[in-house]
C-alpha cells in the first residue's frame, strides 16, 4: 500500500488530498483568497480524520513544486516538508502546470489537441506549458505576457484546451473555433494521481535542499517572434 498525502498551494485554491496506490480516497479544498497559512493545518487534520487513517501510516508525501504564489507555494512546501521530516518519509515534487494539465486529460482526447494550463501571475501575464493528449511537453514552461494571437499557429492545426486561473485573461481576447476553455483550478487530486507514479519509481527530493519554482522573470512575446509559436 502506498498512502500519500497531497499539497496544492499554488494559487487561490487550498487543497489537500490522500491517495491509495494512485487513486483519490479523500479531497479538502477551499477557495477563500490568502487563507493557506491559516487553513491548511486544520485542512490536513480534517482530511485524515474523514478518511479514517492515520498520519502515521503515510508512506510519503506530494507538494505541487510550482510555479505559482510565492506566499503560496511557501506554505505548501513548508508544511510538506515538516511532515515529511517529522515521520521520516520522502517527499515527492509535483509540476504545478502538468498537473493542472492533467485535469484535462481524457479517453476521448485525440492526438490533434493540445492542453495549455495556464496560473495568472499579474496584469497579463501567466505561466503556461503546452501539452500533447499524453501529458508530453510540446512547448517548456514560460512565464508569458498574454496576446491575442500568442498560440495562432497552434490553433491553425491543433484543437486546444486551455485551463487554470490564468484562462480568463486569453478568453477575454481570443475568439478561435479551436479554442476550448475548461472552467478548473489547481488541485491536489491530481498532484496525487502524478506522485503516485513518482513514487514507484522512487523519484523523491532532497529534504534539506528543495525549493519551489516562483519562476519570477517574465517576457514579452510579440506575435510573429512568439517562442511558443516558432
Amino acid at each position: 500500500m502506498s498512502l500519500i498525502l497531497s499539497v496544492e498551494t499554488a494559487t487561490n485554491n487550498c487543497s489537500v488530498a490522500l491517495h491509495e496506490n494512485g487513486t483519490l480516497i479523500h479531497l479538502h479544498e477551499n477557495n477563500e483568497p490568502n487563507s493557506h497559512g491559516r487553513l491548511i493545518v486544520k485542512m490536513i487534520e480534517s482530511l485524515f480524520t474523514n478518511a479514517g487513517v492515520k498520519v502515521k501510516d503515510l508512506q510519503a508525501v506530494a507538494v505541487s513544486k510550482g510555479p505559482g504564489s510565492y506566499t503560496g507555494l511557501r506554505i505548501g512546501v513548508s508544511t510538506a516538508k515538516g511532515i515529511s521530516f517529522g515521520l521520516g518519509i520522502p517527499i515527492i515534487a509535483v509540476d504545478t502546470l502538468k498537473a493542472l494539465a492533467k485535469q484535462a486529460v481524457s479517453e476521448s482526447l485525440s492526438e490533434n489537441k493540445l492542453i495549455v494550463p495556464m496560473i495568472d501571475a499579474r496584469r497579463m501575464e501567466v505561466y503556461t506549458a503546452i501539452y500533447d493528449h499524453s501529458l508530453k511537453i510540446i512547448q517548456p514552461l514560460s512565464p508569458v505576457i498574454v496576446e491575442e494571437n500568442i498560440f495562432e499557429k497552434y490553433l491553425e492545426n491543433f484543437e486546444i484546451t486551455f485551463l487554470g486561473d490564468g484562462m480568463n485573461k486569453l478568453k477575454d481576447i481570443l475568439k478561435h473555433p479551436n479554442a476550448i476553455f475548461l472552467d478548473c483550478e489547481n488541485s491536489a487530486k491530481t498532484i496525487g494521481e502524478l506522485a503516485f507514479t513518482k513514487y514507484a519509481n522512487g523519484e523523491f527530493e532532497d529534504l534539506a535542499y528543495f525549493e519551489p519554482n516562483y519562476l519570477k522573470d517574465f517576457q514579452v512575446l510579440k506575435s510573429k517572434k512568439n517562442l511558443l509559436l516558432q
